[in-house]
């Protein structure tokens, strides 16, 4: 400060960080279901992003609003919010971009659009041998769209839309092995147990009751602290599979659907004031 003023730069600054906190009390709030909040805290990363001129910030808040709708089961929302991203990170040499395509695929998977699906998917493809990490990806975390997190995306999307066969099944497990470490730098308790559930699903669509039980079993196993809104929607996609299923009466799919259907009960909640 010079003067009791704060210089330009300054206060870009302090907005990169605004937004940047926002965002990650955002993401919290909507790990523990409560949505309304979540987005409330989106807003005001938005805004913060918005003042500090950070186009990357930008797109990165239209993504969680993306992802706030897409476990909220608005499909809709999602895939006009990831748009919307993928329009203001479409020059940005990052991987933020690269997570829009992401959002948007799966958004379009829940529609059942799978032409957009293939176009998002392949694009993104294209752009990660293009990638220029940038400010975002240095902060890790939230912030970074890893190889590893790209393709539980991509498997999660063929899922969706109801996709099976032996490619998928590799893929899948592919996913669970690229989150297999918990000492790597992408590493992501949240991103593992989606990807488990993926392959639960793929193999499910194969026919193997017995490898989606195997498959789903760590998270079922997860201690309640952990189980978040996105691993319960992801379990419970699985149930439903599980149910519709030409094996649901088979006595591994009657424990199996019990089990998960205990899943989401036995976590902690936010307490409502």
């Amino acid at each position: 400060m010079v003067g009791g003023r704060v210089r330009p730069s300054q206060l870009r600054d302090l907005n990169v960080k605004g937004a940047v906190l926002s965002f990650m009390v955002a993401k919290g709030f909507n790990d523990m279901e409560v949505p309304h909040q979540a987005l409330t805290m989106t807003r005001v990363a938005a805004a913060c992003a918005r003042d500090a001129e950070h186009a990357g910030l930008i797109a990165a808040t239209e993504g969680l609003k993306s992802l706030i709708a897409y476990w909220a089961d608005k499909p809709a929302d999602a895939y006009h919010y990831a748009s919307r991203g993928a329009a203001v990170a479409e020059h940005q040499r990052g991987t933020v971009g690269l997570w829009l395509l992401g959002l948007q695929a799966r958004a379009a998977a829940v529609l059942g659009d799978e032409e957009t699906v293939r176009a998002a998917s392949q694009q993104a493809a294209d752009r990660r041998e293009r990638v220029v990490h940038d400010d975002l990806d240095a902060l890790g975390g939230l912030f970074t769209y890893a190889p590893e997190k790209q393709l539980y995306y991509t498997v999660e999307a063929e899922t969706l839309l109801g996709h099976g066969g032996a490619r998928l099944a590799q893929q899948a497990e592919q996913a669970v092995q690229g989150f297999s470490d918990p000492t790597a730098p992408n590493w992501a308790f949240g991103d593992l147990a989606g990807s488990q559930c993926d392959l639960a699903l793929v193999r499910l669509y194969g026919g193997d009751l017995d490898g989606a039980a195997a498959a789903i079993r760590p998270v079922l196993d997860l201690p309640a602290s952990h189980r978040n809104n996105g691993i319960v929607m992801s379990a419970m996609r699985v149930r439903h599979a599980v149910m519709s299923g030409p094996a649901r009466e088979a006595v591994v799919a009657r424990d199996l659907r019990a089990e998960i259907e205990a899943f989401p009960t036995s976590r902690p909640a936010l307490p409502h004031r």
